[in-house]
């Protein structure tokens, strides 16, 4: 609080995964916010105004913030903020690991997504500097918990599906999945951690696990419990093959399959040390994976 008044936020991206996590502990640490959405709910709350509109035409609301928020995609946002009026003393953005996951891919899409995201970080430090204000850019992992993302969740639904979930045996890989709760709690320390200015952190979850063991624990937390079916990789490169020829899987390119063979391990103590971040361990629920 500053001489009585709650401190105000503007939240882009705020009924998105991320940004539904970050609402609610905005509102438990008594901040005034502006959120805004493509989708906005029809009516506000205590403390807290919608505002439909999305990148590049939205028009930010009146005044000045104590600090804004983006959750949505990072590339969108650098571009409005470096060109907008916006002020606010600290700027905390979102953006990805896959910065440094698909920085050497294969895939020259997967390429041109690290590029893009490396300068969307760029972008959004310079316009922040140019302000007098500080930033700070936060690279989750894995996200899950809001049953909503398209790695976990969609794993869910496949297995809900078919009754099991089929993977190379080699897709040994670690990961650490994350909880869209600890990333919100991420997010409003960085706000007030001085030692976070100008910085970007990983932020992965409690968990560093084997990739079909994290499966595995998905397909525990599903009803009927779904069998987790491990083949040999070409046999598995065929079913895949077939899936996509069929219609029923999108979005999971050949790098992505590589991929579950490699480590993509990120260091919590930078993010540990100035933001007091602590992520729980990956012990998922139906409801974090199913929606409804």
């Amino acid at each position: 609080m500053t001489r009585g008044h709650p401190r105000r936020a503007l939240v882009f991206g705020a009924s998105g995964q991320i940004g539904a996590a970050l609402l609610a502990k905005l509102a438990a640490a008594g901040w005034d916010v502006d959120a805004v959405s493509r989708t906005p709910p029809s009516a506000d709350g205590p403390g807290l105004r919608w505002h439909a509109g999305g990148f590049p035409d939205v028009a930010a609301p009146v005044g000045r913030f104590d600090a804004v928020l983006s959750c949505g995609p990072l590339d969108a946002f650098s571009v409005w903020y470096a060109g907008s009026t916006l002020q606010a003393a600290r700027v905390v953005a979102f953006g990805s690991t896959s910065l440094e996951t698909k920085r050497a891919a294969g895939d020259p899409g997967e390429r041109a997504l690290a590029a893009t995201l490396a300068a969307a970080e760029a972008r959004v430090f310079a316009a922040a500097q140019a302000r007098a204000a500080t930033a700070t850019l936060l690279r989750p992992t894995l996200v899950y918990g809001a049953a909503r993302d398209a790695s976990l969740s969609r794993i869910a639904a496949l297995a809900r599906r078919t009754g099991v979930f089929v993977l190379p045996r080699d897709a040994r890989g670690l990961r650490q999945p994350v909880h869209v709760d600890d990333l919100a709690a991420a997010a409003i320390a960085a706000v007030d951690a001085p030692a976070a200015a100008g910085q970007a952190y990983a932020l992965p979850g409690g968990d560093t696990l084997p990739y079909d063991t994290m499966v595995q624990r998905v397909l525990a937390a599903l009803p009927g419990r779904p069998r987790l079916l491990r083949v040999p990789s070409p046999l598995f490169r065929l079913a895949l093959a077939a899936a996509h020829a069929g219609g029923r899987l999108h979005g999971l390119p050949a790098g992505a399959v590589a991929r579950m063979r490699e480590d993509l391990v990120f260091d919590p103590g930078p993010a540990g040390r100035d933001l007091g971040y602590a992520p729980r361990g990956f012990r998922p629920t139906r409801e974090m994976l199913v929606a409804g």
